[in-house]
């Protein structure tokens, strides 16, 4: 494969990082650009290699994919926090976003430019309005947000 087209790839792995990272800072969230970046890059050259090693070997490929997807799932269940004496549940938004960075960097990785650029669009799209969407189809469907219904703790002793 020539560099370009893997600085090409590489690059683009990173800037999905970048852009996820900066999202997740801007919201004061644990993970950030580095650790986005580093997934996905990661996630890049992997699938780069084995596509190196083992060129058109779709089998290699899908066992590689599968290891980035379970690995970084697992990377990803770390940003997850539940508290105790609320039994809120906080970092699931950047434990996604950590795990479809994974994602992302393995389409560039593979060369699967225009799906990755496609997600990325979408991903961006509703980290920056997913908030407002759903406190919107929450008021006009007149459901109340998950904070504001009451915990089993707390239904349990108005019973």
């Amino acid at each position: 494969m020539p560099i370009n087209e893997m600085l090409l790839r590489l690059s683009l792995a990173l800037i999905s990082g970048i852009l996820l990272g900066l999202n997740r800072s801007i919201h004061h969230e644990s993970a950030g650009i580095r650790t986005h970046s580093l997934v996905s890059i990661g996630s890049a050259a992997i699938v780069l290699l084995m596509e190196t090693i083992q060129p058109n070997n779709a089998d290699a490929i899908s066992r590689v994919l599968q290891g980035v997807i379970t690995g970084v799932g697992f990377l990803s269940a770390g940003v997850i926090i539940k508290e105790n004496n609320t039994q809120s549940v906080h970092g699931l938004k950047t434990a996604a976003s950590i795990w479809i960075c994974g994602l992302l960097g393995a389409c560039f990785g593979a060369g699967a430019i225009l799906l990755g650029s496609l997600s990325l669009g979408f991903i961006i799209f509703i980290l920056m309005i997913g908030e407002s969407l759903e406190k919107l189809l929450f008021s006009l469907l007149g459901i109340k947000h998950i904070s504001e219904l009451p915990s089993t703790k707390e239904s349990k002793k108005s019973k």
